[in-house]
């Protein structure tokens, strides 16, 4: 009982149970690059990092997309190496089947299972709150009712006070179209993917660009400044109505 828990597959096996038959390439190169932007630039970029930034982790923030960059550098790495050595569609459940057995398999493709879910509905509860931004911005007071656009498990606040969510509705129609895209085909996905990357890469620039400080030039302090500055400490040079002119 316990061998067959741990029981794998070779890859002539696996090769045989996929079929004579591969898979059709319909992403070139552009619509993988398109689908890695898209995994990244999401929810957790528009709506979680400035929350993260003004509440808890200040500017260190941009450490931390550092140290995650380089963490997502080495799975890919990983991932590429797996999949030059298995060439076979499954990803990390047929890896792990490949090399550590059935019970692995199982325990990873749920988790795959889980982790799809639970960034699916992450996703679609951050768009959901976009969608109410959005009828408010076209129509002052025009918005989904708190009751359809929160889950069972949360309750209003403030002018919501005492109102509990029954089903959000923005949400589950989101990933209903989605789903009938992903149904449609792959390439019609990877098209509409490409068209939503480029949308929000068009938004991040301009958010660097308009919200860049622009440069400022620097003045040599006048005389009455620099007496006025003597003796005082190298904090504030100039002091504090002639530091302006800095």
């Amino acid at each position: 009982m316990a061998g067959s828990l741990f029981r794998t597959k070779s890859i002539d096996t696996l090769t045989a149970e996929s079929g004579d038959t591969p898979l059709k390439r319909t992403l070139g190169p552009g619509s993988l690059v398109a689908l890695g932007i898209g995994a990244i630039i999401g929810a957790g970029l528009f709506v979680r990092t400035a929350a993260a930034i003004a509440d808890r982790s200040g500017p260190s923030v941009t450490l931390a997309f550092l140290l995650a960059g380089v963490g997502c550098a080495f799975a890919g790495l990983c991932y590429a190496e797996f999949a030059s050595m298995i060439p076979i569609a499954g990803s990390a459940y047929t890896y792990s089947y490949t090399t550590m057995g059935e019970l692995v398999a199982w325990i990873i493709g749920w988790d795959l299972v889980l982790e799809y879910a639970v960034g699916a509905a992450t996703v679609a509860i951050a768009w959901s709150e976009y969608f109410n931004k959005v009828l408010d911005y076209i129509r002052p007071g025009l918005h989904v009712p708190y009751q359809w656009s929160h889950s069972p498990f949360e309750h209003g606040m403030g002018v919501n006070a005492g109102l509990h969510g029954i089903m959000n509705i923005p949400a589950v129609g989101i990933l209903l179209i989605l789903s009938a895209l992903l149904i449609r085909g792959t390439r019609e996905s990877a098209f509409v993917n490409s068209l939503i990357v480029v949308t929000k890469v068009t938004i991040v620039v301009m958010v660097i660009v308009i919200g860049s400080p622009p440069p400022r030039k620097r003045r040599t302090p006048s005389a009455t400044c620099r007496s006025a500055s003597s003796g005082r400490s190298s904090f504030a040079p100039f002091c504090m109505s002639c530091s302006r002119m800095c």
